[in-house]
Formats: structure tokens, sequence, C-alpha cells
């Protein structure tokens, strides 16, 4: 892979990672563009290193959540930070099982299918018109509501569908206030970034001989830096309920990739 390529993708990946609008899809756009041809393992490779480097933004972003969640799960101080983090485990269960048992065919959608793409997009789109027109009534996420969020989040494996945007979404229209909504979203999807990364690494998926470190280093430090930005920008869209407008553009770029593929 070529340093360009690699930090293409990486700006996407760091993007759209946090903007409801689909990191995935827009990383199968992005190869179908510059007709990306590298070899299977580096492509996984390089999707699981980008993938770290959000997770990592991620935490950095909420380190003093994170680190008064831990708190609150070591000590007996504050059940509420230990019933969050059992709630963050809640919903981690649908994509975990999906993840496991459906390995094989989830990847089988990662394979340049655009209309695919195209028509999750428009999927998101309605889910994030949807949020904004909600009204928010509870600020605390229950263990019902973690677990319906966390089916949003297994959906959102299909290259398309914005896994913020569905979890945002699926949060806000169950009532939840916008910035618990937020904050819940970018922390349910940390254990499962590393669980996937330690499984690809142990599993042997992603060693190859021929791995250029340069340009993973590039796309890691592209994705990491720009996630960082992203994710603050989101957090405050979501407050101002501004989701319609990335509605409006999933819209214009399903259409967009509609045309380009049958014209």
């Amino acid at each position: 892979m070529d340093y360009l390529t690699a930090l293409i993708l990486g700006i996407v990946q760091g993007l759209t990672e946090f903007l409801p609008v689909s990191s995935s899809g827009h990383l199968e756009i992005t190869k179908e563009i510059f007709n990306a041809d590298y070899q299977a393992k580096e492509s996984l490779l390089m999707t699981v290193v980008l993938h770290f480097a959000t997770a990592l933004s991620t935490i950095f972003i909420f380190r003093k959540d994170i680190l008064k969640i831990l708190r609150g799960i070591f000590t007996e101080k504050d059940d509420s930070e230990r019933q969050f983090a059992t709630k963050i485990i809640f919903s981690m269960i649908p994509a975990a099982t999906v993840g496991v048992f459906f390995e094989d065919i989830i990847e089988s959608f990662f394979n340049g299918q655009l209309i695919l793409v195209a028509t999750m997009l428009i999927l998101t789109g309605l889910l994030l018109f949807l949020a904004d027109k909600s009204k928010e009534s509870i600020s605390q996420i229950s263990f019902l509501n973690s677990f319906i969020i966390g089916i949003s989040q297994a959906i959102a494996i299909l290259p398309g569908i914005s896994r913020s945007g569905a979890t945002i979404a699926t949060s806000v229209i169950l009532g939840v206030d916008k910035t618990a909504s937020a904050k819940f979203s970018f922390l349910m999807v940390v254990p499962l970034i590393f669980g996937k990364v330690l499984k690809d690494i142990f599993s042997g998926d992603i060693l190859s001989e021929s791995v250029s470190y340069g340009p993973l280093f590039l796309g890691f430090s592209a994705a990491f830096i720009t996630g960082l930005f992203a994710c603050k920008w989101m957090i405050s869209l979501v407050k101002a309920s501004k989701l319609k407008y990335f509605s409006f553009y999933c819209f214009i770029v399903a259409f967009s990739i509609i045309i380009w593929k049958f014209i």
C-alpha cells in the first residue's frame, strides 16, 4: 500500500468513525475510487490498525470518564459507575454474538458491494432525521435500553450503516439525553474494538511478511489525530441537534453511488 492511500484512508476513518456517516461504508467507497488492489491481509491489517487508532482517540477524549468508571468498578463508593460499566458490557452482547458466529458472512459484505453501502446509507440518513426530531425525556440509560442500543450497534456492522449514527439515533429516539447518548455510544465500542484487534492478532489473520510499516504508521497517525477532532465535533453536533444535516449528506452520497454504478 502506498503512503497517499494510507493517509487518505486514515483521514477518512478518523472522521467517519465518529461522524454519523459510516466509516466502513466510506472506506469501501475510498478503496473503490482509488482502485485499491492490495493484498487481502494488508487490507485487513490496515483496517484493524485504523480502528485501533480511533479507539485510542475515544479513550483520550473520555479518559476522565473512563478513569471514573474504573474507580467505580474497583471501589464501593459509587455504584452508579459500576452500573454504567455493566450496561456497557450488556450493550456489547449483540455485536459480539454477531461477530463470533457470523464473521464469514460479515466479511462477504466488505468486497466492493457499493449498492449495499448506498442502501444502508439511506437507512442511516432516515435514522438521523428521526433522531433530530425526537425529544429527550430521561438522562440515564436503562439496562433494556443499553441492550436495544447494542442491537443497533450489531446491525451497524453492515457497511453503510453508521455505528455512531445508529447507536446515538437509537438512544435519542428512546428518549435518552443527547449528551449521555453520545458518551455511551462512543464508549460502548471501545471494548469491542480491542477484542477484535486481539482476536485478529492471535489468529494470525493479519500477519504477513510483505507488510509495509511506513504506510501503516501514517494511516494510524492520521486516523488518531482526525479522530480527536471528529469526536469532539460530534459531541457538540449532537447537543445542538444538527444530525439532520448528516442525514442529507448520507442521502446525497447514497444516490451518487447508485447513479455512478448504473450510468
